[in-house]
């Protein structure tokens, strides 16, 4: 069964960073996505940022120059570096990875970690 597990949330003041990390089990696949959505209290979930197998990548408009995705294919690990964090980006984050096989898209999320960003 295909696990992921973020890392990395907490607590931080506005202009802080912080770094989450996503490291996943139980898959003898590589991901073709894997990225980052966050849900605010209240709010719908909404993509943060995601990047491709190949390493394209792309960001929500409120997070460009402040956040930046990474991942380690031979580990199925994927990294969300976040700078100049605002108090609108408190926040779940959830890790997400997709698989495209053959007839089918399997989707994979994580739990969830926690950011929240005093003023």
């Amino acid at each position: 069964q295909v696990q992921l597990v973020e890392s990395g949330g907490g607590l931080v003041q506005a202009g802080g960073s912080l770094r989450l990390s996503c490291a996943t089990s139980g898959s003898d696949f590589s991901f073709n996505d894997m990225g980052w959505y966050r849900q605010a209290q209240g709010k719908q979930r909404e993509l943060v940022a995601a990047m491709t197998e190949s390493g394209s990548t792309n960001y929500a408009d409120s997070v460009k120059g402040r956040f930046t995705i990474s991942r380690d294919n031979a580990k199925n690990t994927v990294y969300l570096q976040m700078n100049s964090l605002k108090p609108e980006d408190t926040a779940v984050y959830y890790c997400h990875a997709e698989r495209r096989f053959m007839w089918s898209v399997a989707d994979y999320w994580g739990q969830g970690t926690q950011v929240t960003v005093s003023s």
